[in-house]
């Protein structure tokens, strides 16, 4: 396991080797868990998206930009853009979950071609922003953390799930042929999400978040986690709140291929959760081990055109 000299007060690869984190297991599901969700899932199918589009400011040679709006759960309006192809039809559609920097536009890096491309910006985040809710990743993680029906990371899944609404709503004939891709926070709410969501039909993962909350707990960050941890410590009951929202527990439920990208070194999302969703994966898997992740490193160019490989191979079949 690479090692990086860091001013860090902690170790972020937290003392484990790259064996000891393929053996992480997921925490057991509470009793109603998958109920939960498919009861959240079905409700966010009840919903009708509304999508709006109007022409964007920003301009591509290979894609038509716009700017995108479609409605969310609770009335929640969900701002983003949307990329088309500016030769051909769209034929299968991509949906691109971002980490909690937010987002300030879309990338034009992509694995597959023909495609429509959604860029989401969760609720409470960049497009997405609404008062109260915070837009500083330390109090938008906790908002509404003690009412596990009303936790803002639930509305962000069923975001996600109306961003697949809205393309479908759009474009119905790409129906069976809609991927999803989602880093950091993105990752997370993907493994949140795709179990209960059979339109998505794979997903990448890139440093996910939100692994194994229990064991996840114990370990320093300086991430969202961070506030979590102190939030807990004057709070322990929202623990209940936050086993609902494990993603190592709801990948054990996910059916869809998946590809994930797993840091051995993270000061930000700690390897030991990131493992633990990959481990909970039963289906089609593949993983790349990054060296680092939410970390500057010299070969970090070097694995990022390996995983731009790996997932053009990946999506290839969407």
């Amino acid at each position: 396991m690479s090692a990086f000299p860091h001013s860090f007060s902690f170790d972020p690869t937290y003392g484990y080797e790259l064996a000891e984190l393929l053996k992480i297991e997921p925490p057991k599901a509470p009793a109603d868990f998958e109920s939960f969700w498919q009861l959240s899932y079905q409700t966010a199918l009840a919903v009708d998206p509304r999508p709006t589009l109007r022409r964007s400011a920003l301009q591509n040679e290979e894609y038509l930009v716009y700017d995108i709006e479609y409605r969310s759960t609770g009335v929640f309006t969900i701002g983003g853009w949307l990329l088309l192809p500016r030769n051909g039809i769209v034929k299968r559609a991509l949906i691109m979950g971002h980490g909690y920097g937010g987002r300030t536009g879309p990338d034009f890096a992509l694995p597959i071609s023909d495609a429509a491309v959604l860029f989401p910006c969760f609720r409470g985040l960049s497009r997405s922003a609404r008062a109260p809710i915070s837009t500083n990743p330390q109090w938008h993680v906790l908002h509404d953390l003690h009412q596990r029906d009303r936790y803002i990371m639930r509305g962000c899944v069923e975001d996600l799930w109306l961003g697949v609404s809205a393309l479908l709503t759009l474009y119905p004939w790409i129906q069976g042929r809609i991927g999803y891709m989602g880093t950091s926070l993105g990752g997370g709410i993907g493994a949140l999400a795709l179990p209960w969501e059979t339109r998505i039909a794979r997903g990448h993962f890139c440093i996910p978040t939100f692994g194994h909350q229990e064991l996840r707990l114990s370990f320093e960050s300086n991430g969202s986690l961070s506030a979590i941890r102190s939030f807990y410590k004057q709070h322990p009951e929202v623990v209940e709140t936050l086993l609902y929202f494990d993603a190592a527990v709801a990948a054990s439920f996910l059916r869809q291929p998946i590809h994930m990208a797993a840091a051995a070194f993270d000061p930000m999302v700690p390897p030991p959760g990131q493992f633990a969703i990959y481990n909970a994966l039963p289906g089609k898997k593949q993983l790349l081990v990054l060296a680092a992740g939410h970390f500057e490193y010299a070969d970090k160019p070097k694995q990022e055109k390996i995983l731009e490989h790996q997932l053009k191979e990946f999506f290839t079949s969407l």
